[in-house]
């Protein structure tokens, strides 16, 4: 498959509706707010991990991942994939296929261990640092989605490297103000044979937007290739209503705008591309206090639509968008 060749900004705006977008623990798991400013936040991190259990779900291999609830440990799951991998002599085999220097090294090494040693163990070596990058390299560009997307470190001895994600997202943030729904309401949760006890935390309405980069130089390192963002625009526009849980039901995508850029320009060539949107209460709803659902809200994407329209040919190479009924954008 062939790395990605140009680089790339995408606006994605989603709804979230009678419910908690993203809680802050330090706060008592109330929706994540910039009271300054009265709106609502939402971490790259919480999006992340929507699509990290949307490709789980469908399937993907993915290394940041959550077992029982609990993330697991980086390095205590790299451990794992490695042994199961290498300690099977058939998946080994098909593993080094095509590279007959790094097969030799591999069998040099299970030929050298102790009956008592793992596989992983007898690789830490520093005489098996080439060996050692081959096996991490190609998990990366043949396994995990995920890193190939967002990137990841690995601090196991032996094993030392950072891959830097071509896919960086910022924090999103609403553009319409955001108020909390007033309830004193106490919900009890359960788990096995216990319970706890909280307040139920949610905001009105919340149209939350996100701004992101894909760096076709970042892309080389990890392999992120055009099949693995067809997965990834189909990942951030599924996952949220894909996976809803009581305290996130209804919340539902509205807009993935991607601009892909010819040769020769780079990421944020035109900034935040949430700068190039506003968003104000329809004259008949007044206030933002008041705004209960996105046909409250007079959304203009005409600065958007201006740049894309004076651009297109010259410094936009191609623009993907996607759209549900209700929003009309012209390209």
């Amino acid at each position: 498959m062939s790395v990605i060749k140009n680089n790339s900004d995408f606006l994605f705006l989603y709804e979230a509706i009678n419910c908690n977008p993203n809680g802050d623990p330090d706060q008592e798991n109330k929706p994540r707010m910039d009271y300054d400013t009265q709106t609502n936040l939402v971490t790259d991190t919480r999006l992340k991990r929507y699509i990290r259990d949307y490709f789980m779900q469908e399937g993907f291999d993915v290394f940041v991942a959550m077992e029982e609830g609990t993330k697991v440990n980086p390095d205590t799951k790299f451990v794992a994939v490695v042994e199961k991998l290498l300690a099977d002599p058939s998946k080994a085999a098909k593993f080094f296929e095509g590279n007959e220097e790094m097969a030799k090294a591999y069998a040099d090494v299970i030929k050298e261990k102790k009956d008592s040693e793992g596989v992983f163990k007898a690789l830490q070596t520093k005489k098996n640092k080439k060996l050692n990058y081959f096996i991490l390299e190609k998990l990366v560009r043949d396994t995990f989605l995920d890193i190939r997307l967002f990137g990841s470190a690995f601090a196991v001895k032996e094993f030392t490297r950072a891959y830097t994600g071509p896919v960086q997202i910022n924090w999103g943030y609403s553009l319409n103000k955001v108020y909390q729904i007033d309830s004193n309401s106490i919900v009890t949760i359960m788990n096995d044979d216990s319970s706890t006890f909280g307040k139920d935390y949610r905001v009105h309405y919340s149209l939350l937007s996100f701004h992101g980069v894909v760096n076709k130089h970042a892309a080389k390192t990890t392999g992120l290739s055009d099949r693995d963002m067809e997965k990834f625009r189909d990942g951030i526009w599924s996952a949220i209503p894909s996976l809803p849980t009581r305290s996130k039901l209804n919340q539902y995508p509205k807009l993935y705008l991607e601009i892909i850029y010819n040769d020769g320009y780079h990421n944020g060539h035109f900034g935040d591309l949430r700068n190039l949107v506003k968003c104000e209460p329809k004259a008949e709803v007044g206030d933002f206090k008041k705004v209960r659902s996105f046909s409250d809200l007079m959304v203009d994407f005409s600065a958007l639509e201006k740049l894309i329209t004076d651009h297109k040919g010259g410094v936009i190479k191609d623009v993907i968008i996607k759209t549900v009924e209700g929003i009309s954008f012209n390209s």
